[in-house]
């Protein structure tokens, strides 16, 4: 029996305005994200999804949810459909072999337009969120040509990111040529950028600014504390309960 769709348009719908309206009163009142997730059993992620974007575009995005689903799968749809795989529930069962987690309905009504000549041509796949950060915070010179031009299609498509892109890269040359010295001016600018996210990242920096100058100026670093605390950790988990106090404390105390 081919699936049954999650939950009914209209459902779908109320519950995306409810979430928008119970996290913009939260984060009005200052409650962080992780906190709201907290309350309203979300995922932080989402909750900062429901924060960043706009009302009209988590609507539209929640009417048109039982074609969402399908968005990854019309180039392959669209392939096996030109070769003469033309029947719904064969292409159906296809799809769900590789993932497709929505109602038969939802690709009966794409298959006709298919047989009429009438679907828009599947669209480019979006590249992950993961993806577009590691293209961005990479250094320029180790972008191959492919991976350069789709982030300039990217950037294209999403203006917002060309901004978020120049801080981003800004910071890691802080970071890397520690230069903290240029902290304050990297923090101004984007404070005055209109990206919640990354003001909110300046926020948090101007909040212990001393401290992240001399982290991005001084040679100094923890990482070798933090290297043994995790050898520690590591030994303790593998060991626990298999072994004498005494062996345990000879490992962590032998040079590895």
């Amino acid at each position: 029996m081919p699936a049954q769709e999650a939950l009914p348009p209209t459902l779908i719908v109320d519950r995306v305005v409810w979430r928008h309206e119970e996290i913009d009163r939260m984060v009005d009142v200052g409650y962080p994200l992780s906190e709201i997730a907290r309350r309203l059993g979300l995922d932080r992620k989402t909750v900062r999804r429901y924060r960043d974007t706009s009302f009209d575009v988590l609507l539209a995005s929640a009417r048109d949810r039982r074609n969402v689903l399908l968005d990854r799968f019309k180039p392959y749809r669209q392939a096996e459909f030109a070769v003469g795989i033309t029947v719904a529930t064969e292409l159906y069962q296809q799809i769900r072999e590789r993932g497709f987690r929505g109602g038969y309905s939802t690709l009966s009504r794409y298959v006709g337009p298919l047989r009429d000549g009438a679907a828009v041509p599947a669209p480019a796949p979006i590249p992950a969120p993961r993806t577009i950060t590691g293209w961005i915070m990479r250094p320029r010179e180790n972008l191959p040509p492919r991976e350069t031009h789709a982030l300039e299609q990217v950037r294209l498509a999403c203006p917002d990111i060309t901004n978020t892109r120049n801080l981003a890269r800004a910071f890691a040359g802080l970071v890397r040529h520690r230069r903290g010295h240029l902290l304050g001016e990297w923090i101004r600018q984007a404070e005055g950028r209109d990206l919640r996210s990354i003001r909110s990242f300046a926020g948090f920096l101007r909040q212990d600014i001393d401290a992240v100058t001399a982290g991005l100026t001084l040679s100094y670093s923890s990482g070798v504390v933090e290297g043994h605390d995790c050898r520690i950790k590591l030994l303790k988990r593998s060991m626990h309960g298999l072994v004498s106090f005494t062996l345990l404390r000879a490992r962590i105390l032998t040079p590895p």
